[in-house]
């Protein structure tokens, strides 16, 4: 990777409908390669993430945004006024700055504080978040695809918010 790829700016645009296997896929891939140690012998769940992704697309209170790479998508975003919902990033362009990117773009048009779920064991996204001040809380729940692996909330709290 070049410094010009770590300094350039990514693009997002707005996912749509016709995002949907893109965006299946991208999160298939990212968490095979995150979280794949988490789920050993447990096939990833494609039908009931793209129904989720339609849902998401469509869901006029959310905001899902990607950036492209030469072949797919680099970098998937999904939000509300309150919450990070979904992010990921293509193997190939981790340490290029793209989930800063995403998560400073989703962060900007949220209300007072952000919060976040990620899975407790997700050691690489806890990192980031981390890294750009969010905060672990006391709760936490059962994810939404068996095993069920325990999550953790996080918030970014920002003064006078």
């Amino acid at each position: 990777m070049t410094r010009a790829d770590r300094l350039s700016v990514p693009v997002f645009r707005p996912a749509t409908i016709a995002d949907v296997a893109a965006l299946t896929e991208l999160e298939r891939i990212a968490n095979e390669a995150s979280i794949g140690h988490l789920f050993i012998g447990i096939p990833f769940p494609t039908d009931e993430v793209a129904a989720r992704w339609r849902a998401e697309v469509d869901d006029p209170s959310k905001t899902v945004e990607v950036a492209e790479a030469d072949r797919g998508l680099a970098c998937f975003v999904c939000f509300d006024a309150h919450r990070l919902q979904h992010l990921a990033v293509h193997p190939d362009h981790w340490g290029r700055g793209l989930a800063r990117a995403a998560v400073d773009r989703a962060v900007a048009r949220m209300t007072g504080d952000p919060g976040l779920w990620c899975l407790r064991d997700n050691t690489r996204a806890r990192g980031l978040y981390e890294h750009l001040g969010w905060t672990l809380t006391d709760r936490t729940r059962r994810s939404e695809y068996p095993p069920y692996h325990p999550e953790v909330e996080y918030v970014l709290r920002r003064p006078g918010a």
